[in-house]
């Protein structure tokens, strides 16, 4: 049993800005037109995946986490440390910024903070998305939000299907409408929105955390890689964090890897195949427990694949 892949049925959200996309993508039953993120890999408490596999079909990761530990080679954390998610935005998201972990300890009652990257799944032509900020000191940024002077704030750059961008903890940010990635982060749900386009969610203005935000704001902003991914290379290492790293295999007949690590967190985002022959196909989602040994990914097929950082 301890050598069985972990697959979940994913969590879904409806957002003022969610889209139908990952029904028409990834096969999936959405629950509304409106569905903005599919929480694939979480044990978070706003969203804990359940266990389809067998040997532990109906439990949450959280219960997986708490009572089986050593199928995550009795990682050290005091909670499941990752959290997979697909973003469909068919409207722009709020503009916004995630704490770091200093801060979402004293100020949201022990929470993680959150460093996040983002894998472009799809987007349509002329897509962007909001990185960083132009306020050269802590004055003029809080000067440009009190005034309303977003568009002047916000830098906006261009991205393509293929594209991988890091967000750092303090880091303006959003993504914008006709954008769908995959988003792979710490295991946290704090987000402080600085403007919202006055959108109303269930008739009513969300709400805005402006003085978190100038809180825990980098100024002047950090760099954020933005970059294009390979097409060619076997494995491609996308980044190397403190929190977790996370690669690309683009499987054209057989990828081998060693998997030398307590646990690794699997997405097909393209295509079909077998993982140590076990069949496997895009919108899956899964958790190779500790001890399952060396994986071999066979097939025509894209993988986006993370694990935690050594403690």
């Amino acid at each position: 049993m301890d050598k069985e892949l972990l697959f979940f049925k994913p969590v879904f959200k409806t957002l003022v800005w969610g889209g139908n996309k990952m029904r028409d993508e990834f096969g999936y039953d959405i629950p509304s037109e409106n569905t903005g993120e599919c929480w694939a890999i979480s044990a978070h408490k706003n969203g804990d995946a359940v266990c389809v596999s067998n040997g532990y079909k109906g439990m949450t990761l959280s219960e997986l986490w708490d009572t089986k530990r050593e199928l995550f080679g009795n990682y050290g954390s005091d909670r499941f440390p990752l959290l997979t998610k697909i973003i469909d935005a068919a409207d722009d998201l709020s503009i916004q910024v995630h704490p770091d972990d200093e801060y979402a300890k004293v100020h949201e009652n022990g929470s993680y903070g959150k460093e996040e990257c983002w894998y472009v799944l799809d987007c349509d032509k002329d897509s962007s998305v909001i990185i960083g900020h132009n306020a050269n000191s802590k004055e003029e940024f809080d000067r440009m939000i009190d005034e309303g002077r977003f568009e002047e704030l916000i830098r906006e750059v261009p991205v393509h299907k293929g594209d991988f961008i890091r967000i750092a903890p303090g880091t303006i940010h959003s993504i914008k409408g006709g954008v769908m990635v995959l988003e792979t982060q710490q295991n946290s749900d704090i987000t402080y929105r600085l403007y919202d386009y006055n959108r109303l969610s269930n008739g009513k203005l969300r709400e805005l955390h402006i003085d978190k935000a100038k809180d825990v704001v980098v100024i002047p902003t950090p760099e954020n890689a933005i970059y294009a991914t390979s097409a060619n290379r076997p494995v491609e290492t996308l980044i190397e964090c403190k929190y977790f790293s996370v690669y690309k295999l683009n499987v054209k007949e057989t990828v081998n890897l060693d998997n030398d690590v307590p646990f690794r967190l699997v997405s097909v985002v393209e295509g079909a195949g077998k993982i140590n022959g076990t069949d496997i196909k895009k919108g899956m989602h899964f958790i190779v427990p500790s001890g399952f040994g060396a994986l071999s990914f066979t097939g025509d097929m894209t993988i986006i694949t993370s694990v935690p950082a050594n403690l």
